[in-house]
């Protein structure tokens, strides 16, 4: 069996964006789970996300106490054979495939955010480095972005950039 994933990251409504772009809800609504990487800013946004679908995400160093009450620092789940962790933060971009080796032995694919800046690369461990960028705050990036994937039978697979 297949699970199609949303990635997003930062959306940080209202304080960058008034509310999520369409894009983002029909995604949400195509994908079987949506991974969000922290920096919701408000829980309403978590509770738009739940009504499109299962949601798995982390808070960041913008939310709140309300967020932080419903979600993980650090999210893990097994899904079709891949071992998965969300976490906002990793640090510089500098040493990060090393340090995330480090501190995450037993994981398949680590999603993750805070910089804005969409990153794809595999560390010399295999780990899977993944983060979506931001739909609502490209900071120094040319596009908003987010990232649909799939895993499937113990694979990732399908890795795209969407730019908005």
């Amino acid at each position: 069996m297949t699970t199609r994933l949303l990635v997003v990251a930062d959306t940080h409504v209202p304080k960058r964006a008034r509310e999520l772009p369409q894009a983002v809800l029909r995604a949400a609504d195509a994908a079987d789970l949506i991974v969000h990487a922290g920096d919701w800013v408000t829980a309403s946004v978590l509770d738009e996300l739940e009504r499109h679908g299962e949601v798995l995400g982390v808070w960041g160093n913008n939310d709140g106490a309300d967020l932080r009450a419903r979600l993980p620092e650090v999210a893990r789940r097994e899904i079709e054979g891949v071992r998965v962790a969300v976490v906002h933060e990793t640090g510089a971009a500098s040493g990060r495939e090393r340090r995330m080796d480090a501190a995450f032995p037993d994981t398949d694919l680590l999603i993750f955010g805070h910089s804005h800046i969409p990153w794809d690369t595999t560390t010399p461990r295999g780990l899977r480095l993944l983060n979506p960028g931001s739909p609502t705050d490209r900071r120094r990036q040319p596009r908003h972005t987010y990232l649909t994937a799939a895993l499937d039978a113990g694979t990732l697979r399908d890795v795209t950039l969407v730019t908005l």
